[in-house]
């Protein structure tokens, strides 16, 4: 099987390329290091590289040949500061979208799976979201994920929209700009965890090794849109497992006159009779990257003295 990544050089696509090497399939990857960088691929397997932009035609359909699946990744990320950047992520996000699905569309490919995210539901403050409620965006980052759930469930081939949960977790691509990684580095460097509200909003979470293995693992699921996520926590209680598991005294200022963003708790039993399941829960993913990162401040033995 010849799979097109989109966006293979960020976050979740650097461990993705990862997991299909594992699989045994062969890997085209498309970026353009716009918003990734080529040493999160210095490790990786084998794969053919294509440098350019999902929004350009041409370069999409010539990387799109002879390619039978395509994982499409690539947008700009990031909710909140998406306020900001609206033409932009519509432009990058929802327009590229709609290209990538007309090259797939020309080159007849067999399978498209599409990251949306749980973002579209909005500030519902509800239990249990299944995928059958309405979803309410609210900002571009969400708006664009929902326009492209649309365009692939138009789209003339067998497509699978993930809602993914937020992700969290080591890959060689980490963003510290999600919050579990950021609760983690902040707390092992000492410094306060940061909360807007009062933590009580929920989000799924979901870590980003369980998210590449789902994205593989869909390709032969049913078309449609899913949940996945492994469970839905209140960010106060994210920030008290970070503080458990680093075993140390974490402070957290909890700024209640700031707006939390938005607050949903999603059921993912659609995706479980496909047979999606994670393997790592919160506490394991936090453990892991302290593993990683190791215990800064503490004793060092001089290299004179090894």
């Amino acid at each position: 099987m010849t799979v097109l990544v989109t966006g293979g050089a960020g976050y979740i696509g650097s461990a993705l390329v990862r997991v299909l090497h594992e699989r045994g399939a062969d890997i085209r990857l498309l970026d353009d290091f716009s918003l990734s960088s080529p040493r999160n691929l210095m490790d990786a397997p084998n794969l053919e590289f294509v440098r350019g932009d999902i929004r350009d035609a041409d370069t999409v359909a010539a990387a799109m040949d002879g390619v039978e699946t395509v994982i499409h990744l690539a947008a700009i990320t990031g909710a909140e500061q998406s306020h900001d950047m609206r033409e932009r992520v519509h432009d990058v996000n929802t327009r590229g979208t709609e290209t990538v699905l007309d090259a797939a569309e020309t080159a007849d490919v067999d399978r498209f799976v599409f990251a949306s995210s749980c973002n579209v539901y909005g500030e519902t403050y509800a239990d249990d979201l299944t995928e059958a409620d309405e979803p309410a965006p609210r900002n571009p980052y969400a708006e664009s994920k929902l326009a492209g759930e649309a365009t692939c469930a138009e789209a003339e081939l067998d497509g699978v929209s993930l809602r993914l949960g937020t992700n969290f977790g080591w890959s060689p691509g980490i963003r510290f700009n999600l919050v579990v990684n950021d609760f983690v580095f902040r707390a092992l460097a000492d410094e306060p965890l940061t909360v807007y509200g009062d933590g009580t909003n929920w989000r799924p979470f979901m870590h980003v090794q369980d998210t590449a293995r789902t994205l593989v693992d869909a390709i032969t699921w049913d078309p449609g849109v899913y949940n996945v996520a492994h469970d839905n926590y209140q960010i106060e209680t994210v920030a008290g497992t970070v503080e458990s598991v680093v075993d140390r005294p974490v402070e957290t200022d909890y700024l209640r006159d700031r707006d939390p963003g938005p607050s949903y708790h999603v059921d993912c039993s659609r995706a479980r009779e496909q047979g999606f399941e994670t393997e790592y829960s919160l506490e394991a993913g936090i453990r892991d990257l302290v593993d990683r990162f190791g215990r800064f401040g503490e004793p060092r033995t001089p290299l004179a003295e090894q």
